[in-house]
């Protein structure tokens, strides 16, 4: 049943994904760009119904109230697709930076370019940082937005020893915004590089945000604390939850690390 239940659920997503970018096209390029978020924001709405209804995969966002108003920084870990389009719905206009490989496919890369994505090129680390805090310094100057940035860049897996990349710092420092760290353990439920989706509920905490103006050490240290504390909470709660997901080694790895034996 698991099997069957995240195939349907697999179908069904990308089915989505495909019609409604064609069912919005009209009213998405012709619209102003910020009524158009209303095409983005419903396929995730939908995305997450079908999620909860065929997987069997409900959430539980808390701490709304931590979102300044603005432009801030919102620095989520990154451990499963799901964390890139759950919280496109809390951010009045979110702001991603992108493989540029992104933005030259069809349609989609259409898609992203009219909400005006950062692309970058990850040839020289160096010089794509400098390009992307200019690019993202001239787009919040026109309008607030609020930059998603995964701290660790690529996604892995729950428990797994944290890699915080230097990046987000640089951003940190020359944006001059808060950040809002976000914990969650989307990746128990929906794993990376793996088909089968996890009943059960995927809670996320968006955590108080991390005032502009600390010197760099003291920040990467704020918020790597407050991130992973925030990250071991809702790991225990799930693996101690009535029926909780398969759980990775990492995860069990880390758990015996914090003094619990899992279910």
């Amino acid at each position: 049943m698991l099997w069957f239940r995240s195939l349907a659920f697999n179908f069904a997503f990308y089915t989505n994904l495909i019609v409604q970018m064609i069912f919005w096209a009209p009213y998405y390029f012709l619209a102003p760009r910020m009524r158009a978020w209303l095409a983005p924001r419903f396929w995730s709405y939908t995305s997450l119904w079908l999620y909860a209804k065929i997987a069997r995969t409900k959430k539980e966002i808390t701490g709304q109230e931590n979102l300044p108003e603005g432009s801030f920084i919102l620095a989520p870990k990154h451990q499963s697709f799901w964390d890139t389009f759950a919280f496109i719905s809390y951010l009045q206009d979110p702001l991603y930076i992108l493989k540029r490989e992104l933005m030259r496919i069809p349609f989609f890369g259409w898609y992203l370019r009219k909400m005006r994505m950062i692309p970058v090129d990850r040839g020289s680390p160096v010089k794509a940082l400098k390009q992307v805090v200019a690019a993202t310094k001239a787009e919040m100057a026109r309008n607030p937005r609020q930059l998603i940035i995964y701290p660790e860049g690529t996604r892995r897996a729950p428990g797994d020893e944290p890699k915080y990349k230097w990046g987000i710092v640089e951003l940190y420092t020359q944006l001059n915004v808060p950040v809002v760290p976000v914990a969650h353990v989307a990746g128990l439920y929906w794993p990376r590089r793996k088909l089968l989706r996890y009943p059960g509920t995927i809670k996320v905490r968006f955590l108080k945000p991390i005032p502009p103006g600390l010197d760099k050490k003291e920040f990467m240290q704020r918020l790597i604390a407050e991130t992973e504390a925030a990250c071991d909470e809702l790991l225990i709660e799930a693996a101690q939850a009535p029926n909780p997901p398969v759980l990775p080694p990492t995860a069990i790895k880390r758990l015996r690390e914090l003094g619990v034996e899992p279910n």
